[in-house]
């Protein structure tokens, strides 16, 4: 097992390195930091040259990406252009919060797309299997950004008249009530469960759509019926021999997820006003502010590169067969 876990990782490594070079270059062609300050008019034409030496933009393009790797393996981001703030703590801040979101969406989705899935296999072509797809169906149908704002006109404003409420039930914008200080987990909760229902939706749609046809392809296998031959109880049978191996396709869109929820949620985010990686990505693209855009696609892609590695350990903890292939 750690034979295969190491070969992963040293895999891995060339792959980020390559990965650093496209994100830089790429960046590098599309924004230019200096012409996004040159409307200002308290930039003189002498500013604007020292801000392109301040940023390293007149040396070898060669030169600055090996400075700019090697100050975002340190942690020295630099200062955003428009703001002058470190950007290093303002993109952890906004990390942290995007982070809860999603883990809180994903995690909801898991319990409830897993759950429905199994069961939909187990009672194929019943009741229960046709509304759980006809409201998969309905779920990955619907366009995020309406369900968002229907859930906030519902349960965020007209839940409040209908119950002649002083304060909503569930918050629509922001983290926290403004005046509360520290940390309240009741007043987190009502700001967050809107948020991640509407993450959640469609993300339940599609597990319990992946786990349904994995488990369905498990339930006729030869190792199944071999089980039940040597009289092993049914749900031992289902739970270690059927949900362990249908769970490894499921692997993939989870550890594709989560590796991308350090890119922002950014439809979800922006309309809830939550402080996350997609309005921090929305703010700096809008003012082209280049120290911002860079760190913030090389720690996009550092998540869905990590995370493919999680995905790869994961497949061979749920089948050993994989660590010998």
């Amino acid at each position: 097992m750690w034979r295969y876990v190491v070969r992963r990782v040293l895999f891995s490594i060339p792959v980020l390195l390559i990965s650093s070079v496209l994100v830089f270059v790429v960046i590098k062609a599309t924004t230019d930091p200096v012409a996004a300050v040159s409307l200002s008019p308290r930039f003189r034409p002498e500013d604007l040259v020292q801000l392109r030496i301040d940023l390293g933009l007149d040396r070898p393009p060669v030169v600055q990406y090996l400075s700019w790797l090697g100050d975002f393996v340190q942690g020295d981001w630099g200062n955003s252009i428009i703001t002058n703030r470190p950007v290093y703590p303002d993109m952890m801040e906004a990390l942290g919060n995007t982070i809860l979101l999603g883990l809180a969406g994903v995690g909801v989705s898991l319990l409830i797309g897993v759950g429905v899935g199994i069961y939909s296999a187990l009672r194929q072509y019943s009741f229960f299997d046709y509304l759980a797809t006809g409201a998969a169906f309905l779920g990955l149908s619907m366009p995020t950004f309406w369900f968002a704002l229907m859930l906030q006109l519902i349960l965020g404003v007209y839940l409040t008249r209908w119950f002649g409420l002083t304060k909503p039930i569930f918050y629509t914008t922001g983290m926290s009530t403004p005046g509360v200080e520290g940390f309240d987990i009741v007043d987190r909760l009502q700001h967050i469960t809107l948020p991640t229902i509407v993450l959640a939706v469609q993300i339940i749609a599609v597990y319990s759509r992946y786990m349904r046809a994995s488990m369905l392809e498990v339930l006729q296998s030869d190792f199944l019926r071999t089980a039940r031959a040597k009289g092993v109880r049914e749900r031992r049978v289902l739970v270690r021999h059927g949900m362990r191996n249908a769970l490894i396709p499921l692997t993939t869109q989870v550890a594709l997820d989560v590796g991308s929820i350090a890119g922002g949620l950014i439809i979800t985010e922006t309309i809830f006003s939550w402080p996350g990686m997609g309005r921090l990505f929305i703010s700096a693209i809008d003012l082209g502010d280049y120290t911002v855009v860079l760190p913030w696609v090389m720690v996009t892609v550092t998540f869905v590169i990590l995370f493919n590695l999680v995905a790869d350990i994961m497949y061979a903890a749920l089948d050993p067969r994989i660590r010998y292939a």
